[in-house]
């Protein structure tokens, strides 16, 4: 269903914690097996369905954004949200070499050049797969290790698709994308709630991509 954004309205209850991830347009659509690397940092083409011109169609950008949704002030049902640089979102946690190694010593294993944890808290990835809108955690609640840096896929019995899911490639362990549940173990992802909404005013059928946390039930 969509829903038409009149900016002059007062947030309804079922209207809070909502936040804008920018025109549909402006995220690349993720096809399954379109090349090797099929991971959400690799920049692709928008979409040129858009009939607007700010859009960003046909401009090549990476095919995620991340966020930063602090919860919000208690009392509080308003959201806000700050879009991370992907740069900035994956900014690499100090970690330095040894210098205790002997010189005939074997060569010593490379340090976690990961993200330091804090980094990614409160961080909700945005992409779009195969024509369908995902918000997830950005941190992959296994090894801390940002997702963006994984690669969606189908998630498949006997050929026939049945789910889409995401691949952390720190240690391999993937996610589905609607249930948060892993293919091992008791990890969960979190997933977020999206919605489309038609843009007033906008020509075509420009659309914009709309994220929030799950609300509790009750």
């Amino acid at each position: 269903m969509n829903f038409l954004v009149n900016p002059f309205r007062a947030p309804s209850r079922a209207d809070a914690g909502w936040f804008s991830a920018g025109l549909a347009s402006s995220f690349p659509n993720i096809e399954s097996g379109d090349d090797d690397d099929g991971s959400l940092i690799r920049p692709r083409v928008c979409s040129s369905s858009s009939a607007s011109p700010d859009a960003g169609a046909g401009v090549t950008r990476p095919a995620c954004k991340v966020f930063h949704v602090p919860p919000p002030a208690p009392g509080s049902s308003s959201s806000q949200a700050t879009e991370v640089p992907i740069g900035d979102a994956q900014e690499p946690a100090a970690a330095l070499l040894s210098t205790a190694t002997e010189p005939d010593s074997a060569a010593a294993e490379p340090p976690d050049t990961g993200p330091n944890p804090a980094d990614l808290t409160d961080q909700v990835l945005v992409f779009q797969f195969k024509g369908k809108f995902h918000a997830i955690d950005h941190k992959c609640p296994h090894s801390s290790y940002p997702l963006s840096d994984g690669a969606p896929f189908d998630i498949e019995d006997f050929g026939i698709a049945l789910s889409a899911g995401i691949t952390c490639p720190k240690h391999g362990w993937s996610f589905d994308l609607f249930s948060g549940m892993a293919d091992r173990g008791s990890y969960r992802l979190k997933v977020w709630e999206v919605q489309l909404r038609d843009v007033s005013g906008a020509q075509g059928a420009e659309q914009e991509v709309w994220v929030r946390r799950k609300q509790r039930m009750g």
